[in-house]
């Protein structure tokens, strides 16, 4: 129900700080901008993408390298937060930044000195009187740039209200108001109902400072029957206005030419995860690390219509053809016809989402056609038994298909390897140094040692996984004051378990990584991309070239049967499936035949299941 509009609350103001990614608009505030503008057409709302201001003023390079490490990113706000923790928490960022080049010759205190002056002059050129609340959106490195800057805002302007949303409060409770006297207000979820709400109560109530309970509000005054904790969330997701970008594109343009860029717009088609609301009825949700949906109660995605007409107008509007999908996963129905509507669209789209592993070589071509050129594939893992234990549903050899997918199509693969999660054995070890065999051909996945996160399954059910005691990360009592890092909860937990047995247990897959990456770029050292195992198709008979280092390579020639054995298995398939399919040839001679094409890293097996590796050039 659309709020009915008030004349006391005339101006609202939101903030997104350091250290979002610079080159994106925030799509939390432009969300909420585009949503409270059509809920309150007299309302005037003012949106800062304040962390592009910041990046501009310490340089592009450096603040993205800051950004991609959030111990790193917390260190400089921290630093004006607890000056008395100075010392240490100058030692925490030499540490985090380790031997990266940007950082030898770069003096934390005057980094620190930089940033307090931009944003102590951001905070003097608003006139905060004018509005009723400020909105802050408090994602991943973020906490200490917004801690900072609500406290020194209410040292000045003590009657503005406050509220705080985004995945770092997604836990709060009210005992947040006695640690952070400064907030006012906690959104629990996402923001368009319930801001939109206190938006409107703020116009009735202010002169009273009580205003009603809220669903999904978390609030000092609040009265007792409180359901903060009630996700109070859109129904569905066309009824969203388009995402209004407007602030951050008009602060690029004051940059003059040298510090102007093509900006990644954000979009989104859907909220949740489709995986965890298949499982909602199991015991472990989702994938067993994750936490990214705890301000979401299940799955609700748009219509493709909307979602094409979206990325056209966003991308005209803005003139930028770099088009980020914010989804935990892309909803499988509709993939297909927004990928085959936005490519009628006839724009040189440079696309980048998330994906599962089962996305089919035929959804991913459309996604290629369209524009889809780096994906985030959910692979996790080369190990079956470890895939199985993060609750993945699906297996090593499904992920080995993608990434020749992936390959073949030259669309780049930025996912991950997770190591060392807790319940990992020697077998998954053995499983994946084995796999890690195969995949050479492949652009190598990053490792990624695993991190706990507050409220995800293995958080929920610690025992389960061998955790015998959960806390907050202990960064957080290096870099807050006390009483804050002491009493609240923050998504990065830590936990005592068999820390040591993981990490000595995984050194040798690190290793083996290493030597992947170095072999893959040694390969891959022209300019001109080549996969590393490819084939040639002379129609009954096949040659494949396989790449090796030292500039040696290897060809195999298949002719007849063999040829078209594994054309067949360009998709994995069964044993059973591959002797059906030819049943002219005894069983012997084609286990025979498949036994030599793994033997030669020519082909996968997995349980019985086999996978041609050489991508058609």
């Amino acid at each position: 129900m659309k709020p009915q509009q008030t004349n006391t609350c005339k101006s609202v103001i939101l903030v997104s700080m350091p250290w979002s990614l610079f080159s994106r608009p925030s799509i939390q505030i432009g969300t909420l901008k585009a949503y409270l503008k059509l809920q309150f057409p007299c309302l005037n709302i003012a949106a800062h993408h304040f962390y592009l201001k910041v990046a501009e003023t310490i340089g592009y390079k450096l603040y993205h390298s800051i950004s991609e490490s959030t111990w790193l990113a917390e260190t400089i706000y921290a630093a004006m937060l607890s000056p008395e923790k100075l010392k240490t928490i100058e030692k925490i960022f030499y540490r985090e930044a380790g031997v990266k080049p940007l950082f030898r010759k770069l003096s934390f205190k005057e980094l620190v000195s930089k940033v307090r002056k931009v944003t102590d002059s951001f905070i003097e050129s608003i006139n905060w009187n004018k509005f009723c609340l400020a909105g802050f959106s408090v994602s991943q490195c973020q906490l200490t740039s917004s801690l900072y800057i609500i406290k020194q805002i209410k040292i000045k302007h003590p009657a503005l209200k406050i509220v705080l949303g985004g995945s770092t409060f997604a836990g709060a409770s009210k005992e947040v108001f006695k640690l952070i006297s400064e907030i006012d207000f906690v959104v629990k979820g996402e923001g368009e109902l319930p801001l939109s709400q206190l938006v409107h109560h703020l116009g009735i109530y202010s002169k009273t400072d009580k205003i009603p309970s809220i669903k999904g509000v978390i609030s000092r005054e609040s009265i007792e029957d409180d359901n903060s904790d009630i996700f109070y969330q859109m129904e569905m997701l066309n009824s969203l206005p388009m995402p209004d970008y407007d602030d951050y594109f008009d602060l690029l343009q004051t940059f003059g030419s040298k510090k102007t860029f093509f900006p990644t717009i954000l979009c989104e088609i859907s909220r949740g995860c489709w995986w965890r609301y298949a499982q909602r009825s199991k015991k472990i949700k989702g994938c067993a690390f994750c936490n990214l949906n705890l301000q979401w109660d299940g799955y609700r995605s748009k219509g493709h219509s909307k979602v094409v007409s979206e990325v056209d107008k966003l991308t005209s509007k803005y003139k930028s053809l770099s088009v980020a999908f914010t989804d935990n996963a892309l909803p499988v129905k509709e993939s297909k016809k927004v990928f085959t509507q936005l490519k009628e669209l006839k724009k040189d789209f440079r696309f980048f989402s998330e994906i599962r592993a089962t996305t089919t070589m035929e959804n991913l071509k459309i996604m290629r056609d369209a524009g889809m050129s780096e994906v985030q594939i959910g692979i996790e893992s080369l190990s079956t038994r470890l895939l199985k234990k993060l609750n993945k549903g699906t297996t090593a050899i499904q992920n080995l298909e993608i990434m020749k997918n992936c390959e073949h199509l030259e669309i780049v693969n930025n996912s991950n390897l997770i190591l060392q999660f807790p319940g990992s054995d020697k077998d998954d070890v053995e499983e994946t140094l084995r796999n890690l065999e195969f995949v050479a051909p492949f652009r190598p996945l990053r490792q990624v040692n695993f991190w706990l996160g507050l409220e995800s399954p293995v958080w929920q059910n610690p025992q389960q996984f061998g955790i015998k005691a959960l806390y907050n990360h202990p960064r957080y009592a290096d870099l807050l004051p006390q009483n804050i890092s002491s009493s609240m909860r923050f998504l990065i937990q830590a936990y005592r378990g068999n820390l040591g047995y993981q990490k000595k247990l995984w050194k040798p897959v690190k290793q083996r990584i290493k030597a992947w990456k170095m072999g893959y770029e040694s390969l891959h050292n022209n300019s001109i991309f080549e996969p590393i195992l490819s084939f040639l198709d002379g129609r009954d008979f096949l040659i494949i070239i396989q790449k090796q280092l030292n500039d040696r390579t290897l060809t195999h020639r298949l002719k007849g049967k063999s040829r078209e054995i594994y054309l067949f298995c360009q998709h994995h398939r069964s044993i059973k499936k591959i002797l059906e399919h030819f049943p002219e040839l005894s069983d012997d001679k084609i286990i025979s035949f498949l036994r030599i094409m793994v033997d030669k890293k020519l082909m996968f097996e997995e349980n019985e299941k086999y996978l041609s590796l050489a991508v058609q050039k």
